[in-house]
């Protein structure tokens, strides 16, 4: 999963795409770069680590110009190193182009094999460069055809954004599986993953880029055109709404925080249980505990605290203070749970290995009773759409029923929300407009690549539409 931010025709570009980027930090912690073009020549700086680490004054005031692309990434496809940051660029004969990408191109490696048979060098492993070999060996003369031939032999995930010295270029799979929005400032265009980057620079939200759709930024025009019909069945991520999305984002055409806490309203409908308080696990399940809160009238608090300065990595103390790694992020308010029987709150559990020693936690602070409560159905199955999951090996509900998976939590009781009331908020088209792969192991793109994968992995088949 990763965060793109584009400008065009800022003065101040980078700094604005530096900002969009931080706004997006929660997309990718791996590496951040920004790309900029002035009219006549490309800039680019990237490095591994997190956006205000990499940025200081001085590397801005070298990034002069008035388009900018940036990039953060949580690698998907192509191991944690600097020779996969992004943006990633490249020279033609027409002059030097730079592209960031979110999502995953499911056959990206049948491509890149076909590709290097006929002799193609690649500089890094990820699927994004796959993308920039199809334009360069495109036959069709103008950008726009050599776009719309590269976008039409790919499967999977896709927001693109292209950059040239004096274009820019913003592109959507045509299922739609990742968000791409367009905004405006000052007479400059802006396009994000997400809405909370307009709100840090103060930029006006346009619309959404469709999917299927192009979007060409040139001099003073923007012309947009699809590669893809618009009959195409869209497939926008589900978990965007259950984890991934900032929860202040407009994503999808809905506000994500509303539908968080909807999801917790429908957990309480689905299973009520007696209890003094609810605590969310901080920060991801905050909303949807809340929604579960004002459903079942049960009293809402913070019991645990996060430490929000944590960083990637930390020295461990001893090898024997136990459930360090989570300790040093999240704290129990003691007072809080002393003899209480208590609703827990969280989005999603995927080893178990975390919930387990929240769970603890919570006991050894004094809690007589743990419930947990997840805002969103067994993660059973892995993504292919851009999500960094595990195996389907790793996954604890793709190996354990739910209470197997009780038992090695240690809590009192678990439940999970329903498929269905995933789709509280859109009873009349349920579930017509949204990937749950994870949940039902409904591959709808790519499914012979995805079914290679799988079969490689575990031996097992993928389920049908």
């Amino acid at each position: 999963m990763c965060g793109i931010i584009g400008i065009y025709n800022h003065p101040e570009a980078a700094t604005l795409a530096y900002l969009g980027l931080y706004a997006q930090q929660h997309r990718g912690q791996e590496s951040a770069g920004i790309a900029t073009g002035n009219g006549d020549k490309m800039k680019i700086h990237l490095s591994m680590g997190q956006v205000p680490d990499i940025f200081s004054q001085g590397v801005l005031n070298t990034l002069k110009g008035i388009h900018a692309i940036g990039h953060v990434r949580y690698s998907t496809q192509g191991e944690s190193h600097i020779r996969n940051c992004q943006p990633f660029m490249v020279n033609f004969s027409s002059g030097s182009m730079a592209v960031v990408h979110n999502g995953n191109i499911v056959n990206a490696l049948s491509l890149r094999k076909k590709f290097e048979d006929s002799g193609a060098i690649f500089q890094s492993n990820i699927d994004t460069e796959v993308v920039m070999h199809l334009l360069a060996r495109s036959k069709q003369q103008t950008i726009r055809e050599r776009i719309t031939d590269a976008l039409s032999a790919l499967d999977g995930a896709f927001s693109l954004l292209f950059l040239t010295k004096d274009t820019m270029i913003a592109a959507r799979d045509s299922s739609g599986f990742r968000p791409l929005v367009l905004g405006k400032k000052n007479g400059a265009h802006i396009v994000a993953s997400e809405t909370s980057a307009f709100d840090l620079i103060g930029a006006e939200f346009v619309r959404e880029i469709e999917p299927g759709e192009v979007v060409f930024f040139s001099g003073d025009q923007i012309e947009s055109f699809r590669f893809a019909d618009n009959n195409h069945k869209k497939n926008h991520c589900i978990f965007e709404y259950v984890y991934f999305a900032r929860p202040d984002s407009h994503v999808f055409n809905r506000d994500v925080y509303e539908i968080r806490k909807g999801f917790g309203h429908q957990l309480a409908k689905e299973s009520a249980t007696r209890a003094d308080l609810v605590v969310p696990v901080p920060d991801s399940g905050v909303p949807a505990a809340i929604g579960y809160s004002h459903e079942s009238k049960i009293p809402f608090e913070m019991g645990l605290v996060r430490n929000h300065y944590v960083g990637r990595t930390f020295i461990e103390p001893e090898q024997n203070i136990r459930h360090f790694g989570v300790k040093v992020k999240l704290n129990p308010v003691r007072k809080t749970f002393e003899g209480k029987k208590v609703i827990l709150v969280d989005d999603s559990i995927v080893r178990g290995t975390t919930s387990k020693k929240i769970v603890k936690m919570i006991r050894d602070a004094g809690a007589k009773e743990i419930h947990l409560k997840i805002s969103s159905p067994p993660t059973k199955w892995p993504c292919f759409y851009g999500m960094d999951t595990p195996s389907r090996r790793e996954l604890i509900s793709a190996k354990k029923t739910v209470e197997e998976t009780r038992l090695h939590i240690e809590c009192d009781s678990l439940q999970y929300l329903s498929v269905e009331s995933l789709y509280w908020f859109d009873k009349i088209n349920n579930k017509e407009w949204f990937c749950d792969a994870c949940f039902t192991g409904k591959y709808p793109v790519g499914r012979a690549e995805v079914e290679k994968k799988i079969r490689f992995e575990t031996g097992e088949a993928i389920k049908p539409l």
